[in-house]
């Protein structure tokens, strides 16, 4: 696709600056968003990318940066949601309000991102839409429900999206990342830039055989 323009949602020093790096080398324009932009400098000016200050979880926050997108000419074609928190414990004693920001920013900032960029998608020429999930997205492990909720409902999400969409021209891809991410000689842990070439040849998958989820782990993982 002419003129690809991404937007990468929740930036921080692994895979999404791996993202970004690649994106750019690869000849796309690239937006940057984080509630937190301070520590985006150094990533942006290597990459030429703009950055906006965004809460994923948010409505007034999503909105405000996609009508800044498209002021800017720059509405996306390839759009990326990263963010995730988490709050461990026992069902007993897990505080309340942490497993609503748990819900808020897995899940529902998704759906938010995903609104506003299918919208723009379905009325321009289509696009590509990614959720990094987590293997908790499909077993849900001891003590960590809050995580398993909100990445289940992530999935949920991406499955009924690419039901719906893909068969009107937008491609969504939804992937379980099952591992530490991180650089290992050893190759124990999945390589930011591995994953994220994973993704570009997601978001270039021929029409003709789209996935919409995929698993990735580093070869000594058990699953």
């Amino acid at each position: 696709m002419a003129d690809e323009r991404a937007l990468i949602v929740g930036v921080g020093d692994g895979l999404s600056a791996s993202l970004a790096r690649l994106l750019h080398r690869e000849g796309m324009s690239v937006a940057l968003a984080a509630r937190n932009t301070d520590k985006l400098a150094a990533l942006a000016e290597e990459t030429e990318a703009t950055v906006h200050a965004c809460d994923a979880a948010d409505r007034e926050s999503v909105t405000a940066l996609f009508a800044g997108l498209d002021s800017a000419g720059a509405a996306p074609n390839l759009v990326v949601y990263n963010p995730s928190f988490r709050v461990r414990g026992p069902i007993v004693e897990l505080d309340q309000e942490a497993v609503e920001k748990t819900l808020m920013i897995s899940a529902y900032g998704a759906f938010l991102v995903a609104q506003h960029a299918a919208r723009r998608m379905l009325d321009g020429d289509g696009g590509t839409i990614l959720f990094t999930g987590a293997s908790a997205g499909v077993k849900g492990y001891a003590q960590s429900a809050p995580f398993a909720m909100g990445k289940f409902a992530l999935r949920g999400l991406a499955q009924s999206m690419a039901r719906e969409l893909h068969p009107k021209g937008v491609h969504i891809g939804h992937f379980v990342i099952d591992g530490g991410i991180g650089d290992s000689d050893e190759g124990q842990r999945l390589h930011p830039d591995a994953i994220a070439e994973s993704y570009l040849h997601f978001h270039r998958q021929d029409r003709s055989s789209w996935a919409w989820e995929i698993e990735l782990r580093p070869w000594v993982e058990t699953f």
